[in-house]
């Protein structure tokens, strides 16, 4: 008996060994792999064309309430951020997306770019598995430097549909590497006596 449940729990470790782990997430931070927002006017948009500013991706379905939402709050949160090197986008990838795209960003005031993919295009940008069960939104915030620093794990994650939680992230990644005055000031405070001029 003892000999039989050996040998069966050695079978399940190697068939677990070659099994994708369901739900599982390359780590952070990574680099950004390319992916296109192709719009439905024809225009595609590389989102390596973005580097050197602050991204937040957000990939969704156009008929999903919460991602009717967080593409409300990320709108609200571009016009209050863009200046600063920020830019938001959207990729949907459900059934007939390209064709609903256009109602969506009218519906919902969206005032970033928003494209189309299919969903295998969608799962590997996010390291997904397609055995992995998922939920959208999916978020991903990408630094100056082109690499995903936090990203929705599959089943979501709220914080990333948060907006105090996003503002403090994107203000965060926008101080990174920010140059101090000569007396050593913080980069916030030299920013903040230059934007009043």
């Amino acid at each position: 008996m003892r000999t039989i449940t050996t040998t069966a729990a050695l079978c399940l470790l190697g068939f677990a060994a070659v099994t994708p782990l369901a739900n599982a997430q390359p780590p952070l931070p990574r680099k950004a792999p390319e992916i296109t927002i192709v719009e439905t006017s024809g225009n595609k948009i590389p989102l390596s064309s973005y580097k050197g500013k602050v991204v937040v991706l957000a990939l969704i379905s156009t008929t999903c309430p919460h991602c009717q939402k967080e593409c409300e709050m990320l709108t609200q949160l571009y016009s209050e951020m863009k200046p600063k090197g920020v830019q938001m986008a959207a990729i949907a990838f459900n059934d007939n997306a390209a064709m609903l795209v256009p109602g969506f960003i009218r519906d919902h005031g969206v005032m970033f770019p928003v494209g189309s993919a299919k969903l295998e295009t969608v799962l590997d940008f996010l390291g997904f598995s397609v055995m992995d069960r998922y939920s959208v939104p999916q978020v991903a915030v990408i630094d100056k430097k082109g690499m995903i620093r936090a990203q929705s794990p599959p089943g979501g994650d709220a914080n990333l549909q948060d907006m105090a939680f996003l503002r403090n992230l994107i203000n965060n990644l926008l101080n990174e590497g920010a140059i101090t005055s000569g007396k050593g000031a913080p980069a916030g405070k030299a920013a903040a006596k230059g934007s009043s001029n």
